[in-house]
């Protein structure tokens, strides 16, 4: 058994490696660059899309909702301009998201984590909250040396105020999400008038310290702990995929460096720091590819700006290839990026096929649709002259603002009879049959054959439904069911009378 010291008399007993680590502030240093100008128009851009969307109006008729994009969840209505999606139409939704990923698969093979610097929701927001953070406490040095501080008045006063700027922007960015789910100056008059549905205001408090949270306290944790999406995109590089990359074969020996000393025998890096400090995620990008990057490439501004300084070629850290960099530091010629290649010709390939099925389903797609559901009980009815007859629930959908009439036939066999009844009783005119507008009409249909005509237990029958106006069709199969033949025990314990004991 060990005693933990050893023979010289020294304690060779070792702690745990710790489970958990206590997380290491990041102060991000602010930089100036063609990457940060980017960056900052894109910000622009995407809250400027996020933020007003909602607002746009979009004519649809009396009655109809006039938001450009609404998910209407009371009426169970998708808008999108023009396009109207109903519940049971969500795979195109499905469609679209299927296609978004397979599109972000392809840009990661040959950009990486182009979507993650530049137009994730995350980095976005941060990019916001931090930008308003340097605005009220300063640059990295002075918000690092006020937090060591002592607390005063200044230190309380500027706290307060940044964390108050990031509660008004999560709010408005919480009250933007209700928007989308809501008519918009609608529920914004509703909830400052204090109106609006309890769900109406949980959802926005919910959103409101979501974005507060992640944006302004988790910040880095999101990307590098949270987000699944590091983890798997590893899988999509390749030698060829365009990334941030530090050119080791130009930088190294790294060292300090003082004015008027010479390049030669060393490398280019002269170890100041600045990508580190301008890094969001706080990573040294010269340790190579890490999970934590995300590509934005403000080291890419951070270098240059110090390469500037020094008189020396810009692009130490740059946007690259493995392959290139691996034959660079060989002194070999540059090699050019290849874009076609098997992963991305994959990728291309299923992005053409999914746009063109989702194309071809929004052309061929009916404002009319039908369902038939079959009576479960009694299975079938014996009417008094021998016939035998079946119940069915006929639902139309109507998907046109105005009120249609339809026709509705069945195809069978000969004999058979079909009739179309409102859910009271009242037998209605099968060839013309009304159902209002931007709805679903339920009917009753009966549909009866003579016993001889039936040629088996469950025969096959075709519904038709087709519009008197636009003459869009829409066809359901079902089945007939009738009892075996000679099966008279069967026929009379399915109908409807009932069968009296002895």
């Amino acid at each position: 058994m060990s005693t933990g010291i050893d023979m010289g008399g020294h304690d060779d007993t070792t702690a745990p490696p710790a489970l958990f680590a206590n997380r290491l502030k990041v102060y991000a240093k602010a930089v100036q660059g063609p990457v940060r100008r980017i960056k900052w128009a894109l910000l622009v851009v995407m809250l400027g899309i996020y933020y007003i969307l909602p607002w746009i109006r979009w004519d649809r008729g009396p009655g109809r909702p006039d938001q450009a994009l609404l998910l209407d969840l009371e009426g169970r209505r998708g808008y999108f301009f023009n396009l109207e999606i109903w519940p049971d139409e969500i795979y195109y939704l499905a469609g679209l998201l299927i296609f978004g990923a397979v599109l972000l698969f392809l840009v990661t093979s040959l950009y990486g984590r182009l979507w993650c610097g530049y137009a994730c929701p995350q980095t976005v927001w941060t990019d916001l909250f931090m930008w308003v953070e340097r605005k009220i406490e300063g640059d990295r040095a002075e918000r690092i040396r006020r937090d060591k501080a002592a607390l005063s008045f200044d230190k309380v006063w500027r706290k307060v105020a940044k964390h108050g700027a990031w509660v008004l922007i999560a709010a408005a960015t919480g009250g933007a999400w209700i928007m989308y789910y809501r008519d918009a100056p609608t529920v914004t008059m509703e909830m400052l008038t204090g109106q609006a549905s309890a769900t109406v205001y949980s959802m926005f408090a919910l959103f409101t310290i979501t974005t507060y949270t992640l944006a302004g306290w988790a910040r880095e944790q999101v990307c590098t702990y949270m987000c699944p999406w590091p983890r798997f995109q590893a899988a999509m590089l390749d030698d060829q995929t365009v990334t941030v990359t530090y050119q080791a074969w130009r930088g190294e020996p790294r060292g300090k460096y003082r004015k008027g000393e010479s390049f030669d025998l060393r490398g280019d890096c002269v170890d100041c720091t600045q990508c580190v400090q301008v890094c969001p995620t706080g990573i040294d990008i010269r340790d190579g590819i890490q999970l934590e990057c995300i590509n934005c490439g403000l080291c890419v501004d951070a270098c240059n700006n110090v390469m500037d300084k020094l008189h020396r070629p810009n692009a130490l850290i740059t946007w690259d290839t493995f392959a290139n960099q691996a034959a660079l530091a060989k002194g070999e010629q540059p090699r050019h990026m290849k874009i076609i290649r098997p992963r991305t010709l994959i990728y291309a390939g299923l992005i053409v096929v999914l746009g063109a099925v989702m194309l071809t389903a929004m052309l061929t797609r009916t404002r009319v649709d039908a369902t038939v559901i079959r009576d479960r009980a009694p299975l079938f009815v014996t009417l008094s002259d021998g016939s035998i007859r079946n119940g069915y629930t006929l639902k139309i959908t109507n998907r046109r603002p105005e009120g249609s009439e339809f026709a509705v036939t069945v195809d069978g066999p000969d004999g058979l009879v079909a009739s179309v009844h409102t859910p009271d009783g009242r037998e209605l005119p099968a060839d013309n049959v009304e159902v209002r507008g931007d709805t679903q009409g339920a009917l009753r249909m009966f549909i009866a054959m003579p016993r001889k005509a039936i040629p088996e237990e469950q025969t096959p029958i075709d519904v038709h439904i087709r519009n008197l106006t636009t003459g869009e069709e829409a066809s359901v199969a079902t089945v007939f069911v009738a009892p075996p033949s000679g099966g008279d025990r069967t026929q009379r314990v399915n109908s409807v009378a009932p069968v009296q004991m002895p």
